[in-house]
């Protein structure tokens, strides 16, 4: 009886912010400054809405979003799971050490290592203000790797064993057999990665800058001005930018909660 009275306090706390964000969204902007908390909008529009998409370059921030968020995704499926399959399952000289010092780069803080990329990506490389700018430094993440090694250390080895006696190459084994039996620990690295850059906000605000090569999450801040901040137009452009996730996690919500049941995110 605690637990569910626990969960239902959890639920509550998780779904008031978002029911906050969607009320404030239908207020005029006025309205939503007031300190005075209004639960149910008296007189709701969509005003701010039609001011978010109409008068800014909301719809070039999202076509950015989706852009870039979607190359990141099928990269990161892609080359994480070679990766992972390599460390799970292949026997080659220095795997252990290779796979443990990718895993020490983990310890170090994202700050520490943010100057050299941007000196090696924008001074270096002159990719400033390109998506391939923003896209560079997270084509392949270490933590992807670690997620799909883990996952694929579960597989079990004697399918691959019986394909390579049957005289399959190691592609034909990784193509035909290990990504269709990795279905739900692929689908959690899609979520995962398509969720995290697409409110990826510090990296491509700095590699960018002009108003349209910014993503839906920079362009959210634009709307808060020197003396004043349109939280209306803000919400709403919150809720527009919250769609993407939510149609993403719902359509992969089966192999998602299958994923996590069988260890797809097991440490």
């Amino acid at each position: 009886m605690v637990s569910y009275a626990l969960l239902l306090c959890w639920i509550v706390i998780t779904l008031i912010p978002l029911y906050w964000m969607l009320v404030m969204s239908f207020k005029d902007t006025a309205v939503a400054s007031s300190f005075t908390p209004e639960w149910f909008p008296k007189n709701p529009s969509i005003a701010t809405y039609v001011r978010f998409l109409t008068e800014t370059d909301a719809v070039r921030w999202l076509l950015n979003s989706l852009f870039v968020s979607s190359v990141l995704t099928v990269t990161n499926v892609l080359f994480c799971s070679l990766a992972g399959y390599a460390f799970a399952k292949l026997r080659f000289p220095g795997r252990n050490t290779i796979f443990w010092l990718l895993l020490g780069t983990m310890m170090i803080p994202a700050q520490v290592t943010l100057i050299p990329v941007y000196i090696i990506v924008v001074n270096t490389l002159q990719l400033g203000n390109t998506y391939t700018a923003i896209m560079l430094p997270m084509f392949a993440t270490v933590g992807n790797i670690f997620l799909m090694k883990q996952y694929m250390s579960t597989l079990p080895s004697s399918l691959i064993q019986a394909a390579r006696i049957d005289g399959c190459s190691e592609w034909r084994i990784f193509y035909k057999i290990i990504l269709p039996i990795s279905k739900p620990g692929l689908a959690v690295l899609a979520i995962f990665t398509f969720v995290a850059t697409w409110n990826e906000f510090f990296w491509p605000f700095l590699v960018t800058q002009t108003s349209s090569m910014r993503t839906i999450q920079i362009g959210l801040a634009s709307f808060k001005f020197a003396d004043a901040t349109d939280f209306g137009a803000m919400m709403a452009g919150s809720v527009v930018a919250a769609l993407p996730m939510f149609l993403l996690f719902f359509s992969l919500q089966k192999y998602f909660l299958q994923g996590i049941t069988i260890g797809a995110v097991k440490g």
